[in-house]
């Protein structure tokens, strides 16, 4: 069955939008006159605009991430928070994450990709204000957890749904697109935050759910969560709204029949499934790469970005922080155009080489200017070369470890445990998160260099474990890479 299949009297094709988006209007004369070229554009455009309107759960989840540091001076001096209490105000939305990252899993396969971001942008909008009208840390704490919950299910339902509506050849650079919204979350909150006050900028971290929300009716539900779900006509016609109107959808629409059948024959997934490759290896590789996102210490870097530029000389920290956002945007943009023509595999390695080399220099930098006179000409050189290896961490980690583990998170997991597996890899990347933003402080008051050097020998192992066991998938479809790990 087809979605361009004509009816009897010669009407225009319609389709509500419940399952597949907007109502879908083709006449036959109109579909006839298409050129391939024509319904090649079509594809592109109806599958990139999908992506541009989930990107604003990303974009709210940087902003989420970015509003603590542009606010904190201005939050603790007209609430009276002390130091401890601004902390644990932005360590909330972590604990929030992991709790939102449990319940991701099961509320996207029951109540659909699309149904999932509804759900993750209500607390958001609620967290939001919250934050905006409080008077006391009481509402700034249970707006922060608010947001976080929504910002865990995001976290996980984003690449999920990318990965599934994309073409095989564009799914790369599809799915890279959720990092580069984090990023540019995170930099519209350091600029807005130089202009606004810190309930001001509350309020404009509502505006990206409330564009997502009237913005979900208008696009296709997965077409594989559709399938799935026994919606077979829901289905093909999301398919076929996603590949053009012109587009003969019939050999992908058997493929994932095919795969939908193969993985539908147990509903109930037992333990000692787990012993077969096609479930151990890639919950390895999916939980291993996000974990190790996490462990190579970016968040501990950044949360000491401050003092690194103040060694250096810098005396503006905003424009400073706002510097390090732009650089992570321009190399996660960098990474979005590569990873289709590169692969997966050879970023992940360049990414996490320059990390290690990046980490490496600024570890040798502290443990040097630990022995030597602050009045030296030395010592200045030094937080310069600190500064540099920051800034090569920080696009080294852009280009590979920021968006392509939860790529191929969402490329790898089997679509039968893919809601299990997937809440269980994204809470342990926020719990990670939580871990080295917590104990950053602990470990760099102990020593600088000795920090780096944990963080250096993490992005050293990383190197390794992607050589060793992370599968290129570029350019093959979901089912393909479902059939090589079997």
């Amino acid at each position: 069955m087809s979605f361009r299949e004509e009816s009897d009297d010669g009407r225009d094709l319609k389709k509500p939008f419940l399952h597949t988006g907007s109502w879908y209007r083709m006449g036959s004369r109109q579909s006839s006159m298409m050129s391939s070229s024509q319904a090649i554009r079509d594809r592109s455009i109806s599958v990139l605009a999908c992506v541009l309107i989930v990107a604003l759960g990303p974009i709210q989840f940087g902003f989420t991430a970015g509003y603590s540091s542009p606010t904190q001076t201005a939050i603790t001096d007209e609430l009276g928070l002390t130091t401890s209490e601004f902390s644990l105000f932005g360590s909330l939305s972590n604990v929030g994450a992991m709790v939102g990252a449990i319940a991701s899993g099961q509320i996207a396969e029951y109540m659909g990709r699309k149904g999932s971001l509804v759900i993750a942008a209500i607390p958001n909008i609620l967290g939001w204000l919250a934050i905006s009208f409080a008077k006391d840390s009481s509402f700034l704490y249970m707006g922060r957890l608010l947001e976080g919950f929504g910002v865990g299910i995001i976290s996980y339902t984003v690449p999920v749904y990318i990965a599934e509506i994309a073409p095989q050849n564009l799914r790369g650079g599809l799915g890279s697109v959720n990092q580069l919204s984090v990023t540019i979350g995170i930099m519209l909150a350091y600029l807005l935050g130089v202009f606004v006050n810190w309930r001001v900028l509350a309020v404009l971290g509502i505006l990206p759910c409330l564009i997502l929300i009237p913005g979900l009716f208008f696009i296709p539900e997965s077409p594989r969560w559709l399938a799935k779900m026994g919606m077979t006509e829901d289905f093909e016609a999301s398919l076929q709204v996603l590949r053009g109107f012109d587009t003969d959808i019939s050999i992908e629409v058997n493929e994932i029949k095919r795969s939908v059948a193969s993985t539908s024959r147990r509903t109930a997934i037992r333990f000692s499934d787990l012993k077969q490759r096609r479930y151990w290896f890639p919950l390895m590789v999916g939980i291993g790469l996000l974990c190790l996102q996490q462990l190579s210490g970016t968040n501990g870097v950044l949360f000491y970005s401050s003092s690194i530029f103040s060694a250096a000389g810098i005396s503006s920290s905003n424009v400073a922080t706002f510097g390090v956002g732009a650089i992570q945007v321009a190399a996660t943009g960098i990474a979005t155009w590569l990873v289709d023509k590169t692969g997966r595999r050879i970023l992940l390695i360049v990414s996490s080489s320059t990390m290690t080399v990046s980490l490496l220099v600024v570890a040798i930098s502290f443990f040097i200017k630990d022995s030597i006179s602050s009045d030296s000409t030395l010592y200045s050189i030094l937080g310069i070369l600190s500064l540099v290896g920051v800034v090569g961490m920080i696009v080294g980690f852009s280009l590979g470890m920021g968006p392509i583990p939860w790529v191929i998170m969402s490329e790898i997991l089997p679509i039968n445990i893919k809601g299990l597996a997937g809440s269980v890899a994204t809470l342990a990347n926020w719990f990670f998160a939580w871990v080295v933003t917590m104990t950053a402080n602990l470990l760099l008051s102990w020593s600088s260099g000795g920090t780096f050097t944990i963080y250096m020998v993490m992005s050293a192992f990383t190197m390794v474990f992607v050589y060793l066991w992370v599968p290129e998938t570029k350019g093959r479809t979901l089912e393909e890479i479902q059939i090589s790990l079997r």
